[in-house]
């Protein structure tokens, strides 16, 4: 992941109230404390806050979304070039279109039926899931659990770093409990998945993945067996 997320909060809090809202959300908008709404349909350029959330409509276009405190949220159809946030989580409608990578530290990341996310969908902590979706960038975490959901695709590959894998992880800390990956039916994970911590891999039958290192993947019929570990 991107050390540049890490220092969004110094950048935004130098750069605040830059660019104020203008033209009905038409011009970048930059904020230090609240929230950001672009209205669906609406165009804008780049949204960034340090303690709020940002919410852009359905069929909206915008550019770089950029928080440290708050969770960032596209409705359905909504499109836009990079998503980044420390502390929160993202969630991505229905057919929501993202040009680069999905990242975030301390949160969930979760991808509608049809979303795309062209570059890399990355955490630390926090589940990420997948629903009829496409991750062209791999998927990257350190002890979340991640859901390829059936008729998904996830280029690349998909890794599980160790925890205190360096300064970043371990600032932030990390889930000792061994991260649970599930590859559903008719999904595909084209490219290796490497883990370098246990992990509780299944996969289904009718999925197609790439080869597997750091771990055994366990075939499953239905649906997925129990956790093992709490």
């Amino acid at each position: 992941m991107r050390v540049r997320i890490l220092v969004l909060a110094l950048a935004l809090a130098g750069a605040a109230s830059a660019h104020d809202d203008k033209g009905g959300h038409h011009g970048n908008i930059d904020r230090v404390n609240g929230g950001i709404h672009v209205d669906a349909n609406e165009n804008a350029g780049d949204l960034s806050t340090v303690n709020g959330g940002v919410t852009v409509g359905s069929n909206a276009q915008v550019q770089a979304v950029e928080t440290v405190n708050g969770g960032i949220r596209l409705s359905d159809g909504a499109r836009a070039r990079s998503l980044e946030t420390v502390n929160g989580g993202l969630h991505l409608g229905a057919r929501v279109h993202v040009d680069d990578g999905a990242e975030t530290v301390n949160g969930g990341i979760e991808m509608g039926e049809g979303a795309e996310v062209v570059g890399a969908v990355e955490n630390v902590n926090g589940g990420i899931s997948l629903d009829h979706a496409h991750v062209g960038g791999g998927i990257k975490t350190v002890s979340g659990d991640v859901t390829v959901g059936e008729g998904s695709i996830v280029d690349v590959g998909i890794k599980v770093e160790r925890p205190n894998n360096g300064w970043f992880s371990g600032w932030f800390g990390s889930n000792n409990r061994p991260p649970r990956i599930v590859i559903a039916a008719n999904a595909q994970v084209n490219g290796p998945l490497t883990f370098e911590r246990e992990v509780e891999l299944y996969v289904h039958e009718s999925a197609k993945i790439g080869t597997v290192t750091g771990a055994t993947a366990k075939r499953y019929t239905g649906e997925p067996p129990a956790r093992t570990h709490d």
